[in-house]
Parts: C-alpha cells; structure tokens; sequence
C-alpha cells in the first residue's frame, strides 16, 4: 500500500517546488513516480499540425519521484509522515503521525 493515492494533497520537499503543493493526477507504482497538477513543468515542443499552424511550446507537468512528495494532513495542513492502523475488521488505513487523523 502506497502512502500516496490518486485525488490525494500532497506538498513537494525537494526540487525546484520545493513548498507547492498540488493534487496527485496519475500515478506509477512500477516506476514509483507520481504527477502532480501544476507542478514539475517542462517545456514540450510541438511541430505543425492543424490543430498548430505554426508550431508551439507547450508547458506539461511530468513526472517526480515518490520520495519528493509527502501528503497534507487535512487537519495539520501541512507535509506529515504517513502510518498505518489495521481496523477490527482488518481493513489497514492511513493515519497522519503527527496527530493520529486518518486520511
């Protein structure tokens, strides 16, 4: 079980966006990558097509490392470790370590 699902707010703590935080689109368990919306832009250049006449560069979130972002607690609205409690009737849940609010 990742620490980290899709829809989840998670705030960055290494790189350039370092800070930000952005809601998880799409994740890559294989790779342990996660997107991010809005954040980790690059540039893409685009050729001629209908759709571009004359070309374009176009700014795209791509791909940061599992390890460079941290989930946001709702209750603490901050960047918190992640643990886990397994329920009475075995279901495991993410807990935040810093006040025991499950998320």
């Amino acid at each position: 079980m990742f620490r980290v699902k899709k829809d989840d707010q998670v705030m960055v703590i290494a790189g350039r966006d370092r800070g930000k935080k952005g809601k998880v689109r799409q994740l890559f368990p294989a790779d342990s990558k996660v997107v991010v919306e809005g954040l980790n832009l690059v540039k893409k250049s685009v050729r001629r097509s209908e759709a571009n006449p004359q070309g374009a560069i176009l700014s795209k979130e791509s791909r940061l490392p599992l390890d460079r972002v941290m989930p946001v607690c709702p209750r603490c609205n901050r960047g918190v470790r992640v643990g886990f409690k397994v329920a009475a009737d075995g279901s495991k849940n993410r807990i935040c370590r810093k006040c025991g609010e499950g998320f």
